[in-house]
């Protein structure tokens, strides 16, 4: 072919690149189509021959693109740069009230606005893009880490796989959108009869559905699952407006699927009633909503809030009243926890709710019993706490025959036969023994999760015979665990066994916070433990930390720090500790091992506006903090120095009017130097 014809060829598929995302974007995202599906077909067919002629002409966002490659062996783990922060939850008018009443004080502002989105039910991923191509998706997994899932997002046709608007000037700059992949009730419906006439399982409901496909290894049995995105965040290093209302419009311009029903409220009471309005109305929609979405509009004052290790404080969620049945409690089980707590959960006759059959609920603790006297045989009143976790919460006492019979805890551990003890001042009953199975049982299975250890080959069913062949007895004997002591477990081929001890090999390299997780320390989760690692770099420094050290560690408190020293002063931790050592296990965090600047602006307060050309102001505050700074909150006397970049706001002339040091950001640098 010649140079003329490969011109006109390039130009053949850049137009049809142009005209399928259009309909793409009529069609899944604006919901007006603009040709019929055969008009569609024809235009994907044609790309795809000129492709299949022309194979060097295909780019990584070409529509034919959506699906291809081979299916996946396992997700890779992504870490998200920004933390994917869960909700803190609320369930009625007074608890919105006191939300306000927070916002209201640690801003210092008559009344607030806010922007309320509908809460989809679904599962929360990330899209990353470079150049305006998507380059990324994953999940938000524990809000640190997440599976890389980009190439079963990319099946979604309302996911752009190329954006780009000349009003949006954040597109052609690396940025990031988040939003909520969820399927609707009427392809749900469709999916599962499918199914059905397959012989296959049915999913309980719409978000189970949509997180089996987005878990499927391959991307082409997940481009057959009708799932569909709304987005609802960008994060990006500049280009975005000031608001979230104004980030929500400007992303539906730039190409993005944006959930229409959404409004900015002036204070708290047009809050409630617009949730009130969809509390009565949410059975309208075509997709599940189990609440809606309160976030304060202003990215400033967001900022100005920050957040806590697990959820802003800038925004919330208000669930609606969760749904109820009613049901036979049969029988109740003590299940004993890995840090020897005592739980009593309901037997129940299954009963469907919510869209799955549920068998159990939580009862809490002694003192929930016998505060809503509940006894096993009466019929009572379940509900999904959150939408998620079955709970008991009320008995019927009309129709009950007398043969119902009062529940009392047990003075012995279930499991091991261990006394239980109740501490002052606690509502939960715990096994002393620190050799209980039930205990052990659990601590592996912690210590072998995901975010912790990973030890995918550590299922339940070996940790039984581990434990009942008495060849573990805490989690330092899995690395004393040799070929010949596996292969004496009944059922356990020597295949198995060497695969099990590859992935303990390669667990002694797992990051220190994994393993300060895996410990199962109370309190300690997954954010927790990094906090951990990037203020003691070591496992050593951290064992001898005294509790005023550790609570000068962001987001671990009081009740944590305690803990956390407890633990470390535990005499069978220390031997526990001692035989990982001696099994190869590092304690040093790799790259994190770094001399402590010295305190230069000990004391001095700053504060930052407008952009800053060399950093991220997030960056720059950290280095003030190292440098033993303080950054304030708002512009007053107490403020020594204000930084500013490029287009500062209104501190900057609030600064100049109190007569304040002002600093560019090349002064600063100078200053921290």
């Amino acid at each position: 072919m010649n140079a003329q014809d490969l011109a006109i060829t390039k130009e053949e598929i850049s137009n049809l690149y142009q005209e399928i995302r259009h309909h793409d974007w009529c069609y899944y995202v604006a919901n007006e189509p603009e040709i019929s599906d055969q008009e569609y077909d024809c235009l994907m067919e044609r790309l795809v021959a000129l492709e299949r002629n022309f194979p060097d002409l295909v780019t990584p966002d070409s529509p034919s693109q959506r699906v291809g490659g081979e299916p996946l062996s396992s997700f890779p783990v992504v870490e998200h740069t920004v933390l994917m922060l869960s909700l803190a939850n609320t369930y009625s008018k007074e608890e919105l009230l006191e939300f306000d009443q927070r916002v209201r004080k640690g801003s210092g502002i008559a009344e607030v606005d806010y922007v309320v989105e509908l809460k989809v039910d679904g599962v929360a991923v990330s899209l990353h893009y470079e150049g305006g191509q998507l380059v990324r998706g994953s999940t938000r997994g524990d809000g640190l880490h997440g599976d890389e899932i980009t190439a079963n997002l990319k099946t979604i046709k309302s996911v752009p796989l190329n954006v780009f608007s000349p009003d949006a000037p954040f597109s052609l700059l690396p940025f990031e959108v988040r939003g909520e992949v969820f399927m609707t009730g009427e392809n749900f419906e469709r999916l599962n009869r499918v199914r059905e006439k397959a012989g296959e399982p049915l999913f309980a409901n719409p978000r189970n559905a949509t997180a089996g496909s987005l878990k499927l290894l391959d991307p082409r049995l997940t481009a057959k699952r009708p799932l569909d995105i709304f987005l609802y965040t960008c994060l990006a290093p500049q280009g975005l407006p000031e608001t979230q209302a104004e980030t929500l419009t400007l992303l539906t311009k730039t190409g993005f699927k944006v959930n229409p029903p959404r409004k900015t409220c002036q204070g708290i009471q047009a809050v409630i009633k617009y949730c009130q309005e969809w509390e009565n109305k949410r059975e309208q929609l075509a997709y599940d909503i189990d609440g809606l979405v309160i976030k304060i509009n202003s990215f400033a004052l967001q900022k100005l809030l920050g957040e806590t290790s697990k959820n802003p404080r800038w925004a919330i969620s208000y669930k609606f009243p969760a749904k109820q049945a009613t049901t036979r409690l049969k029988t109740i089980q003590l299940q004993v926890g890995r840090t020897g707590t005592i739980t009593p959960v309901a037997l129940l006759e299954p009963v469907a709710l919510s869209g799955s059959m549920i068998g159990r609920a939580t009862l809490h603790n002694a003192d929930e019993i016998k505060r809503k006297d509940i006894r096993v045989g009466d019929r009572v009143i379940i509900e999904k706490g959150g939408e998620v976790i079955p709970k008991v919460v009320k008995v019927i006492t009309s129709v009950r025959t007398g043969e119902e019979r009062q529940f009392s805890m047990p003075s012995h551990c279930p499991s091991c036969g261990g006394t239980i003890f109740r501490e002052e001042g606690e509502s939960t009953y715990r096994c002393q023994n620190l050799d209980c199975p039930a205990q052990l049982e659990r601590i592996l299975q912690h210590f072998a999760s995901r975010n912790a250890m990973d030890i995918e080959e550590l299922g339940p069913a070996l940790i039984s015979k581990l434990i009942a062949s008495g060849k573990v007895k805490n989690i330092a004997n899995l690395y004393d665990l040799r070929l010949e002591d596996l292969i004496s477990l009944d059922r356990m081929a020597e295949k198995s066994a060497a695969n099990f001890l590859s992935a303990l090999q390669k667990s002694k390299s797992r990051p220190l916070a994994a393993l300060i997780f895996g410990l199962g320390i109370r309190h300690v989760g997954v954010v927790a433990a990094e906090n951990l690692v990037r203020h003691f770099h070591s496992l050593d420094a951290l064992q001898s930390a005294i509790l005023e050290e550790l609570q000068k560690v962001p987001g671990v408190g009081g009740v944590m720090a305690e803990s956390i020293e407890s633990f470390f002063r535990s005499e069978k931790t220390g031997k526990i500790l001692k035989n990982l050592r001696q099994n190869g296990l590092t304690w040093r965090e790799k790259n994190m091992v770094r001399k402590e600047p010295e305190k230069t602006l000990t004391g001095q307060r700053f504060i930052f506006t407008g952009t800053l050309a060399h950093s991220t102001r997030s960056k720059a505050e950290e280095l003030v903090k190292r440098l033993g700074g303080i950054i304030g909150t708002t512009v007053g006397k107490s403020i020594d120095f204000v930084v500013t970049g490029k287009d500062p706001g209104s501190k900057y002339q609030k600064a100049r009017n109190l007569g304040l040091k002002i600093l560019t950001e090349e002064d600063f640098q100078k200053m921290i130097v």
